[in-house]
């Protein structure tokens, strides 16, 4: 098959006193994700993706939140394993699609800059790298701020 396509989603809560990574990118406000890394909830979801399109499990698998080595790490190094893992089966990117699901912040003013982090690990443009945004309208757990919410799909090409 030569056509891969995966889907990956991940929740994090919020609190006061963490910084927030979303997309490989510090944004500021009050609250950060909590999480054994650094909690990027949209490079997660972007790892599960491609782990999820080769079957290859999910980043719980490789990247265990009861391992030290991944205590507090960088997701963006998350992202460039999980990449390498694909390459090494054969598979390149081909684009990626993503949604955040949050009340705050505001992200427009860091989606360029999250697709360009985004598409420098993974070796695409970053017009191959759709980041979209949207709330809940006040409702649920993401609507209280209480948490955020991202959701990847992937397509990956054989080489």
């Amino acid at each position: 098959m030569n056509l891969r396509i995966g889907f990956g989603i991940d929740f994090h809560q919020l609190a006061e006193g963490r910084e927030l990574f979303i997309g490989g990118v510090k944004i500021p406000h009050t609250k950060g994700a909590v999480g054994h890394s650094d909690a990027d909830v949209l490079l997660h979801a972007i790892c599960d993706a491609m782990l999820g399109a080769l079957a290859l499990g999910d980043i719980g698998k490789h990247f265990p939140d009861t391992s030290n080595e991944f205590k507090g790490i960088d997701s963006k190094i998350l992202l460039k394993r999980t990449f390498d893992l694909i390459c090494s089966k054969g598979y390149s990117v081909v684009n990626v699609d993503s949604s955040l699901c949050l009340e705050a912040p505001k992200i427009k003013p860091y989606v360029e800059q999250m697709q360009q982090t985004i598409a420098s690990i993974i070796e695409i443009t970053a017009e191959d790298v759709s980041v979209k945004a949207t709330t809940t309208e006040k409702m649920g757990f993401v609507g209280r701020e209480e948490g955020l919410v991202a959701y990847a799909t992937v397509l990956l090409q054989k080489k």
